[in-house]
């Protein structure tokens, strides 16, 4: 798969069938899309190319207000390459990409940057800072410039549309059964242990720990964990994702003690699924206090996985 950072480095194209979108979380509706797309880019014997954007929109307009991300840009390429997409363009939106008129967008990225020929997006689409970009004027393009415009198939789970927004309530109430449901596999939070502040070996319980470079989590609390990785068996683990409130984080932090498990996963990266919520994250009046409920978390992370 092709990653292609802005405009500026886009070579010319030669026809493209393409999609436009956030993508956030890869569910089992975006998957529907990008089956879609893959099946008119062979029909077409063109490139399938996804349009995303970062930071995300949401987040250039509401900064930390925005919704929390389910995966990063990185777990995002990850996963659009598992379903066979051919190029990715990824925009920088900023204050030019967002001052571009419906038709500017239409035109300068559609037309002469993608040379599209086929798209698919959905039909409440919006864009453009005149509000004028939506399904509507995408289909008049089309029909002059002689460009099939299609809107996305919806999947539908309980007669409800799936989303990024449902699965972002799914994991905030800890419901892991549905999420994995929505999402078509185990939600995990992927990235590379760092070396943090060893406070977990002291303690006599070593965590792996991977930084999150987000405003908002998509949960927050203690989990019991399955842990993937390169090399490894999926092990049983403990995790923290949160602000570490007794120790003063200055950004969050996913920290996972693996249960019987001794080396050192420096540098590795992991992918951490959530089985089941243990408890919230709170703040203990001392490090002793601390040390008693990462006990207590483990014995009870054991116990569920050996039931």
């Amino acid at each position: 798969m092709e990653l292609i950072r802005g405009l500026h480095n886009l070579k010319q194209q030669y026809g493209s069938v393409v999609t436009i979108g956030n993508f956030d979380g890869v569910h089992q509706g975006h998957q529907a899309i990008l089956s879609q797309l893959k099946e008119q880019a062979e029909l077409l014997g063109l490139p399938s190319v996804v349009v995303l954007f970062e930071p995300q929109p949401r987040e250039f307009f509401d900064g930390e207000n925005a919704p929390a991300r389910l995966c990063s840009l990185t777990e995002k390429l990850d996963l659009l390459k598992r379903y066979n997409v051919d190029k990715v363009l990824c925009l920088h939106f900023n204050r030019q990409l967002r001052a571009f008129t419906a038709d500017e967008f239409i035109q300068r990225i559609l037309l002469n940057g993608l040379a599209v020929k086929y798209l698919v997006v959905g039909d409440d689409f919006r864009f453009g800072c005149d509000r004028r970009g939506d399904f509507q004027l995408l289909n008049e393009y089309g029909e002059q410039h002689g460009v099939s415009v299609t809107n996305t198939r919806s999947v539908l789970f309980q007669n409800k549309r799936i989303s990024s927004t449902w699965v972002r309530h799914a994991l905030q109430e800890a419901d892991f059964e549905l999420a994995t449901q929505l999402l078509g596999r185990p939600y995990a939070i992927q990235g590379r242990v760092i070396r943090g502040q060893q406070l977990g070996r002291t303690l006599g319980v070593p965590t792996a720990n991977i930084a999150l470079k987000r405003c908002q989590l998509p949960l927050q609390g203690v989990y019991a964990v399955k842990v993937h990785g390169h090399g490894l068996q999926p092990l049983n683990g403990v995790a923290n994702i949160g602000w570490r409130p007794t120790v003063v984080s200055k950004q969050p932090m996913l920290e996972t003690h693996l249960l019987d498990f001794s080396g050192d996963l420096y540098r590795k990266r992991l992918a951490v699924e959530f089985v089941s919520k243990l408890r919230d994250e709170q703040k203990f009046s001392s490090i002793n206090a601390l040390r008693e409920a990462i006990e207590k978390d483990i014995v009870m992370a054991k116990q569920l996985f050996h039931r």
